[in-house]
């Protein structure tokens, strides 16, 4: 635990994702009311002030250049337009310098583009948000990219998922630099998960796949699609296609990335989401309905894929809207 000032040095840019520039700095400055010593400075290449993706201007405390030699973390945010925080030469140069005089590197959502052009990641686990992990794996095949963890820590490089990500990744931080009953008292405040539970995949069960080419394909999702709980059997599945068992698994490998059954089962689980997230039924109702045949395999299946138990997932994420009744005066 070391009681010196820490600088945190976070750097914006035009397009630059608000939330992940307000959550850390939220964060590490509130940290500094329970005792922690961040000096948490926010600088754009220039010294200009920022128009933030939402539109919303930033102020900066400076340039680049104002930043004392050695960095406690630099933390790099990130734009949803990646392609041009990474064809920015002057911003990719600027963050490579900074890198090596940093004890600690971090990311948060697309910022980890940025980290990956200066070559920070290379060989190196990473996380960014889970809809631009195959973007960040193709673009830098050099990295090791993992597309569930909310954050992942390698060496002195740590990156975070996508946007609110960016807070679970400063209180991790906070933690380890002043311990956990600072970091506890910071994300009460914030009212926060102090580690949230489960990965980025309950947050991501839409991920719908792009359309597919071939017809076979198309067809037997949306047969599959418009009623998950029916027994869907490779054989049924392959028929509906007008394909072979072999050809219709080697079709969906191509295009979809999973095989049929695991396509099926990742049907089920977003009907079972969203029954649990709008209906009212029971946990062995909604797995009969979904197509699980009983909670137990639901169970099994949400704690699997999704880290968490269905009645954990309905607490999470219930809609709001039914308990917000009016009482009569």
């Amino acid at each position: 635990m070391s009681h010196h000032r820490h600088t945190v040095a976070v750097v914006v840019f035009d397009a630059v994702q608000l939330l992940d520039v307000t959550g850390p700095v939220e964060v590490f400055t509130t940290a500094n009311r329970y005792g922690a010593h961040y000096d948490v400075r926010v600088v754009s290449p220039t010294g200009a002030d920022v128009v933030t993706s939402s539109g919303l201007v930033v102020g900066v405390n400076g340039p680049l250049s104002s930043l004392p030699r050695r960095i406690g973390t630099l933390l790099v945010p990130g734009r949803s337009d990646w392609r041009a925080a990474v064809g920015d030469t002057d911003l990719v140069d600027s963050i490579t310098h900074l890198t090596g005089r940093a004890a600690r590197v971090a990311s948060v959502c697309a910022g980890a583009f940025v980290l990956a052009a200066t070559g920070t990641l290379d060989g190196r686990r990473a996380a960014t948000h889970w809809e631009l992990a195959p973007d960040l794996a193709a673009a830098f095949p050099q990295v090791r990219v993992e597309s569930d963890p909310v954050f992942v820590r390698d060496g002195h490089v740590v990156t975070s998922a996508g946007v609110t990500a960016g807070i679970d990744l400063a209180l991790a931080l906070v933690e380890e630099d002043w311990g956990a009953e600072v970091a506890r008292s910071v994300a009460r405040q914030l009212v926060v998960f102090m580690a949230r539970p489960g990965g980025q995949a309950q947050f991501s069960a839409r991920m719908a796949p792009g359309q597919p080419r071939h017809l076979a394909v198309r067809r037997v999702m949306d047969h599959v699609g418009a009623d998950p709980a029916a027994e869907h059997t490779l054989d049924s599945l392959a028929a509906v296609g007008g394909v072979s068992t072999r050809h219709l698994g080697r079709l969906f490998r191509t295009e979809i990335g999973m095989p049929p059954g695991q396509y099926v089962e990742s049907i089920r689980v977003e009907a079972a989401q969203a029954l649990l997230e709008n209906g009212s039924g029971t946990v062995e109702e909604v797995a009969q309905q979904a197509g699980f045949g009983s909670s137990e395999s639901l169970r099994r299946v949400f704690q699997h894929t999704l880290g968490v138990s269905p009645t954990a997932y309905r607490a999470r994420f219930r809609s709001t809207a039914g308990s917000r009744r009016i009482v009569p005066a």
